[in-house]
């Protein structure tokens, strides 16, 4: 089997590569160097070339915040280049595994998020992830949308990395202490896609680690796993201030993939503890 992943300098494109390897499986990870997702005769052309039997579509506009001042852009990126790939997938009839976000919710509520709930994105980079879903839905029957939320790795930026790299010139952190969600670890959520692709167990999962917290209780959380002595200040959303309208309810119900034979990723705490260690082991606090 042959497996095609997209955004292979991203966080969780590493570790899709990194665990597909691991099982023996052969993978293609391309990023913008090797294939231009806006550019539909690019992805046709590459895709062709290598002649996969699914694509794990990775890369995405992330900045939240930046997509608000660049709508185009993120709209190319994360609407566009789905469309794209899900044309060539139709085509050569395989599959297509297309991660999408907690943003495509409005965030209202405390009720855990269902796969089926409809969705009200309240940002640009919300509605332009909820695109990029519709456009694999419209074209695609062999198609894995899977909902992930506050990723975390090895390969690239997150929270995790911010918040120790903040530590070191600062005694005083703020962090919003009214959104609550899951974190979700690149590694497990990496083998979690791959059991998924080798089935046709198709449709729109939710995928984070288990467990609830406050981007603050995931913050004190980081700090007391690093032995590193800051304090945390909660403060609201509104007097953090940030640009993007973010969900203040990112809980997500994993219930599908129990009711389909999938393994639910491990709890966010312990997953933080093993990458803590990880990042000591490989790349310090940089």
């Amino acid at each position: 089997m042959k497996i095609f992943v997209t955004g292979v300098k991203g966080q969780l494109g590493h570790d899709v590569v990194k665990e597909l390897e691991r099982r023996g499986i052969e993978a293609i990870g391309v990023d913008i160097d090797e294939m231009d997702i806006t550019d539909a005769d690019s992805v046709n052309r590459v895709i062709r070339q290598t002649a996969p039997d699914a694509v794990i579509h990775c890369a995405a506009y992330t900045a939240v915040d930046a997509a608000e001042e660049n709508e185009a852009l993120c709209r190319k990126v994360n609407a566009e280049g789905p469309r794209n790939i899900a044309r060539v997938c139709k085509d050569l009839d395989i599959k297509m595994v297309q991660i999408s976000t907690d943003y495509v919710f409005d965030g209202q509520g405390e009720r855990p998020w269902e796969p089926d709930d409809a969705c009200r994105p309240k940002s640009v980079y919300g509605r332009t992830k909820y695109e990029g879903e519709l456009a694999v839905v419209e074209q695609l029957e062999k198609y894995f949308i899977v909902r992930i939320a506050w990723v975390f790795g090895i390969n690239g930026k997150n929270f995790v990395k911010t918040m120790l790299n903040l530590a070191k010139n600062h005694d005083t952190i703020r962090v919003v202490n009214d959104q609550f969600g899951s974190p979700t670890y690149t590694y497990d959520l990496a083998k979690l896609l791959v059991d998924m692709v080798l089935t046709e167990k198709y449709g729109i999962y939710h995928a984070t680690n288990e467990g609830i917290c406050s981007w603050y209780e995931y913050a004190c959380a980081i700090f007391e796993e690093a032995g590193v002595n800051v304090i945390v200040v909660p403060v609201t959303t509104q007097e953090y201030g940030a640009k993007a309208n973010r969900p203040a309810n990112s809980r997500m119900s994993k219930e599908k993939l129990t009711e389909n034979g999938f393994d639910r990723l491990p709890d966010w705490r312990d997953a933080l503890r093993r990458y803590i260690k990880e990042l000591e082991k490989e790349v310090g606090y940089q």
